[in-house]
């Protein structure tokens, strides 16, 4: 479907980086709809196998480049071609140190500065609404290619969305088989206001023309209001015509977990690894994603801005239905 762009302002010549993910693919979509040409840079999963441009809506150009080498960007990525806008929907898939900073941070950076040569003006990035309260490694790494981005004297605009539809729809499969929900401690430690990728596509698409959204870090989250883990089970629950069942995971477990794969990663690399992931599926469990009041210390969802359509429960009610099918990623908790 084509869309209007405002004042009928000019079609921009657009790079997009993580674009076969699922929200990358959605935004891909929704700026080709905006009458924009775009070209997506690609790396591979498998390093000694092809790259899918495949992936990609129709219409977008796909070019396979090595983000870490700058050479390969200029060469096979920019290709000596101009370029007015970067979108970058690019994160790291583990969110483990090494490919966090990696990822997160140097690849953005090898980017930023090959967009930049090639003539871009703008840049919007896809960023977390997690980095409000950093911790972990990959949130470290993504506040530190914002701070580069801010600084690099190209507008910008950093997008922080919250909660997405494939992070909490782990467990559906799960309660059809007749399981219970898991929840953390009660279901009412953290909350979140999910927003579908196509509602995300469409509001990164739309920040090219949108003068207001420039230089600026934008929270935002879906419409409604904002959900607990156990309002979704319990959803869940009502669409499967069960009565409720939670099986409440203490905190506490999580917490000793960390502490054994801590010790023992002292010695096993591997097992390291594993407790930096743990740390991760902590954070979500015990942090909202919402936005984040610096004075008092407290997640806001009034303070939460939303957009667009989608509900996270018409999509439980599709994906129950068979209508559709989670791409869940690597970073879900269940």
């Amino acid at each position: 479907m084509r869309v209007d762009r405002p004042d009928d302002s000019p079609p921009r010549r657009v790079l997009v980086l993580g674009g076969t993910g699922t929200i990358g693919r959605a935004t891909v979509r929704a700026l080709l709809a905006r009458g924009h040409v775009v070209v997506c840079l690609i790396r591979r999963r498998d390093p000694l196998g092809p790259a899918d441009p495949t992936a990609l809506p129709k219409g977008a150009t796909a070019r396979v480049a090595d983000l870490m080498d700058p050479a390969s960007l200029a060469r096979d990525g920019i290709c000596g071609e101009p370029f007015d806008v970067l979108v970058s929907c690019l994160a790291s898939r583990t969110g483990l140190p090494d490919d966090a900073w990696a990822i997160d941070y140097q690849a953005q950076v090898n980017a930023l500065r090959a967009a930049e040569a090639a003539g871009v003006t703008h840049v919007i990035l896809l960023s977390a609404i997690c980095v409000q309260k950093p911790i972990l490694a990959f949130q470290h790494a993504k506040l530190a290619f914002e701070q580069a981005l801010t600084e690099s004297g190209l507008a910008y605009t950093i997008v922080r969305p919250t909660a997405f539809f494939k992070s909490l729809s782990g467990q559906i499969q799960r309660v059809q088989r007749g399981k219970p929900f898991l929840v953390f401690g009660d279901g009412l430690l953290t909350a979140c206001k999910p927003i579908s990728d196509d509602d995300l596509g469409r509001y990164l698409a739309d920040c090219i023309d949108a003068e207001d959204r420039r230089n600026r870090v934008l929270p935002i989250g879906g419409p409604g209001e904002a959900i607990t883990p156990k309002a979704q089970g319990e959803h869940l629950f009502a669409l499967l015509g069960r009565e409720p069942r939670f099986r409440h995971v203490p905190v506490a477990l999580l917490d000793g977990i960390i502490a054994v794969l801590s010790t023992l990663g002292r010695l096993v690399p591997a097992l390291a690894a594993k407790a930096e992931l743990a740390r991760i599926g902590r954070y979500y469990a015990t942090e909202s994603m919402l936005v984040l009041d610096p004075a008092t210390g407290r997640y806001d969802a009034q303070a939460t801005p939303s957009t667009g359509s989608d509900t996270l429960f018409d999509y439980y009610a599709r994906l129950v239905r068979g209508e559709a099918v989670a791409e869940r990623g690597d970073h879900a908790v269940f």
